[in-house]
């Protein structure tokens, strides 16, 4: 585990940050437990009361001299971020898959989108642009000036436990805003290692203290943000339940709001369709981060052409799925979060079969060597119909819908989830 001693994670850690500065916090005690081994990584001390304000009224400082850094050297300060990620990729990209479970192909590749962004982030540092018009008055002109709003609230989820972080704060900081970062309680280490691999560019070009800010901890620092009227917008990621509340919380006080949420995504495959590409766009749509994306793959949409022909082959695909530790690039499949994400997988499984599904492809936990942390299942596929009140609802864990359709309006009716009760 040398990539936790790469960022500083020891067995106790702090979990409020302002930058350079850590703060003692009597928050809850936060324990990581890894879902590849079940091991405990680490634990964070969470914030409380006292901290979280004092967080807030660093950003609000940090905004006033921020703000006034002129935007291409903003953008540098965010260039140099990407190159710490650069030079972070692999220890960091380790550090997702064994606190998160996903593979370390993914967990490389959401580094590699944070470092993306910030060269996106970079160039848009020098086309902060505004139009200027024609005025009715003789001699003169108009122009438009953007201004940066203040505080970027960022709450994110595990699934994706740096790369949402990211693409809200290189755009943040280039437009001059500061950011609060409440990471997900399953996934503290990853913001805290974030928070280690800036610190030493923001201390080289003596950004101010309180720019970039985390407060770990659970819902009530969420709530606690959601509520506050000195963070202008709340950027967050998570179910549709959760984006309710926060949506309704940052209304109420005329906030502004970014929503990141659930789905229950389809793929409509025609008769004239490539099977083999389609196979291999579905089958990792559905089973890549064990099926905990908003953007997996849950319900398969086929023309009844080639329905039989298709599904044979995806049975022959899942049958050469490898499940196992992440962190072993030969695996395709890593471990769910954990025991809830387990739990709320299987009872998917029996409403599905209770209304008259059919699995072709069995589900099932995984034990024995290699299994103990009890968060390994197989990805399965029922053939369903869209009429299911599973099938209507998005189960974060890899199970996968097939539905037969004849006509192209008939698909779109079942990708859009009309429940029509057809097969």
């Amino acid at each position: 585990m040398d990539f936790l001693k790469t960022f500083g994670i020891k067995a106790n850690n702090d979990g409020v940050s302002t930058g350079l500065t850590w703060l003692k916090s009597k928050g809850e005690k936060i324990n990581s437990f890894s879902p590849v081994d079940g091991k405990l990584i680490a634990s964070v001390s969470g914030a409380d009361a006292k901290t979280y304000d004092a967080v807030i009224k660093k950003a609000q400082a940090a905004f006033t001299e921020w703000r006034n850094w002129p935007a291409p050297k903003r953008g540098e300060v965010v260039r140099q971020v990407g190159d710490a990620l650069r030079i972070n990729k692999q220890e960091l990209g380790q550090l997702v898959s064994y606190e998160m479970g996903k593979s370390l192909q993914e967990g490389l590749g959401e580094v590699q989108e944070m470092i993306d962004i910030c060269d996106f982030a970079v160039g848009l540092s020098r086309q902060l642009h505004g139009l200027t018009m024609h005025s009715e008055r003789p001699g003169h002109r108009m122009y438009e000036q953007y201004h940066p709003l203040g505080i970027a609230g960022v709450i994110s989820a595990f699934n994706f436990p740096v790369a949402v972080w990211s693409w809200n704060a290189a755009l943040a900081w280039v437009c001059g805003d500061t950011c609060v970062w409440k990471p997900s309680e399953k996934t503290p280490l990853c913001a805290i290692a974030c928070q280690h691999i800036i610190q030493a560019v923001f201390k080289k070009n003596n950004v101010p203290e309180g720019v970039s800010n985390i407060i770990v901890g659970g819902r009530q620092v969420g709530e606690w943000m959601s509520n506050d009227t000195r963070i202008p917008l709340i950027s967050a990621t998570g179910s549709t339940r959760m984006g309710k509340a926060v949506g309704a919380a940052v209304g109420e006080r005329l906030g502004r709001s970014l929503l990141e949420l659930g789905g229950n995504n389809a793929i409509i495959i025609t008769d004239n369709a490539d099977l083999d590409m389609a196979l291999i766009g579905a089958t990792f749509g559905a089973v890549g981060t064990a099926g905990q994306r908003c953007t997996s793959t849950r319900r398969l949409i086929i023309h009844e052409k080639i329905y039989n022909k298709f599904k044979e082959k995806l049975v022959q695909a899942y049958g050469q799925l490898k499940i196992g530790n992440p962190l072993n690039e030969k695996n395709h499949v890593g471990p769910v979060i954990d025991k809830d994400a387990v739990k709320m997988y299987l009872d998917a499984i029996e409403k599905c079969k209770a209304a008259g599904g059919k699995f072709i492809v069995e589900g099932a936990v995984l034990k024995g060597k290699g299994f103990e942390s009890g968060c390994y299942i197989k990805p399965c596929v029922a053939e369903a119909k869209n009429s299911f009140a599973i099938v209507q609802h998005e189960t974060f864990a890899p199970i996968l819908y097939l539905m037969k359709y004849k006509t192209m309006d008939e698909a779109i009716a079942l990708q859009n989830g009309v429940p029509q009760g057809l097969s």
